[in-house]
């Protein structure tokens, strides 16, 4: 290993070895039909005439500078996100997918997801996406109840929504559905029908969320009636583990269930502390490198974003995580799965060996939020129910 000196442990620590860090890229589409009402991500309405093959083009001239900072590494996993992406065109996805391969070495079998919305893909383009090289969808259903969808501000029905999935069903062997829970006006009952509709049709993944009020949504400025009690919550998320449980999906994450085999293996290496190119509109990536660990992130405006591009200005922000971030920076994620990682992987990944957070980890072991689990960091059912407090232990 490569040595450094660290003011935080004031002796030298190793310094990760970028070849050893997986590596995905994020590829951020900002536009959406409309903007819902809880979603606090960087997206916004379609303008008219959107400027979509020169947006491509800035996609693919942004990852020519961010080349600079993986050489050739190899990318397991790449992640079409949004915004809605599906709203591209499938020539569209082609070009920009074949102006990856050409740039950086994919390895076999990668996993190369597109985020899709029902209401918001014509009929037939999914098999065009497939043709293209997409190999896994990610479907924000949300909800199969009318009265909760017009409530988020979709734009599809619940029948639109069957029937977008039986076409993605023909389309791909491997998918996720994310779906909500919490809404207002919803009950313990209409959550079970939501979500044996879910297990029904035919996914290998799911993602269930509790509805949360985020800053700076049109829900924060104007907080809407009739949500669920906190006891109803509860009982809602315990719902959630027992019924997808029976059901054959394992809960791997703390909002992730799938199949055996099927966990997203893009997220998976944010949650382990990989490294990810991330381009795009307000696209945000981390990369270790031989001086350390470096996050940067792109101006969220596209057509700021474009105008940047094009003068080959590079990221909005950049910086380089100091020694003392680092352990939060990777139990913030690390911890979410409930499997929890090898303890190998915080030296690896961060460069700091184990003593750094000796006093940390034997806190959250006091307070029975971490469990002793051999050669794995890994969080107990108590520690998964007050995460937020788990983690905040790391913040040194």
């Amino acid at each position: 290993m490569v040595e450094k000196t660290s003011r935080f442990l004031n002796r030298p620590v190793p310094v990760p070895e970028p070849e050893s860090v997986p590596l995905s890229l994020y590829v951020h589409w900002p536009w959406c039909v409309h903007k819902c009402p809880y979603c606090d991500f960087n997206s916004r309405a379609c303008p008219g005439g959107l400027p979509e093959d020169d947006y491509i083009d800035c996609l693919l001239k942004d990852l020519d500078g961010e080349l600079q900072w993986v050489q050739r590494r190899e990318v397991r996993t790449v992640y079409l996100g949004g915004g809605t992406p599906s709203l591209m065109r499938p020539e569209s996805a082609s070009r920009l997918l074949s102006g990856i391969r050409s740039r950086m070495p994919l390895a076999p079998g990668c996993e190369i997801s597109m985020e899709a919305n029902p209401g918001a893909v014509a009929s037939g383009r999914l098999g065009a996406f497939s043709e293209a090289g997409i190999n896994r969808l990610s479907v924000g259903v949300q909800s199969f109840q009318d009265p909760q969808l017009r409530f988020l501000g979709r734009i599809h029905t619940s029948r639109q929504a069957e029937e977008t999935l039986g076409e993605v069903r023909r389309c791909f062997p491997n998918w996720n559905l994310d779906l909500m829970f919490g809404l207002p006006g919803e009950d313990l009952e209409l959550l079970k029908e939501d979500l044996s509709r879910a297990v029904g049709c035919g996914s290998t993944h799911l993602s269930v969320y509790q509805l949360t009020i985020e800053q700076g949504t049109a829900f924060a400025r104007r907080p809407p009636p009739g949500l669920p009690d906190p006891d109803e919550l509860c009982d809602m998320a315990d719902a959630v583990v027992s019924i997808l449980g029976r059901a054959g999906f394992r809960r791997y994450e703390v909002s992730g269930y799938a199949q055996e085999g099927r966990q997203c293996r893009h997220n998976l290496n944010y949650w382990q502390y990989g490294d990810y190119l991330a381009i795009g509109a307000g696209a945000h990536g981390k990369v270790s490198t031989k001086k350390g660990v470096l996050r940067f992130a792109k101006h969220s405006s596209p057509g700021r974003y474009m105008d940047s591009v094009r003068r080959g200005q590079g990221p909005a922000h950049f910086r380089w995580v100091a020694d003392r971030q680092l352990p939060f920076e990777f139990m913030l994620d690390a911890l979410r799965l409930t499997d929890g990682v090898p303890r190998v992987y915080f030296e690896s990944r961060t460069g700091l060996r184990e003593e750094a957070i000796g006093p940390e980890l034997d806190e959250a072991r006091h307070r029975g939020l971490l469990v002793d689990a051999g050669d794995r960091f890994r969080a107990t059912e108590k520690g998964l129910d007050f995460l937020s407090d788990l983690q905040e232990i790391f913040l040194i």
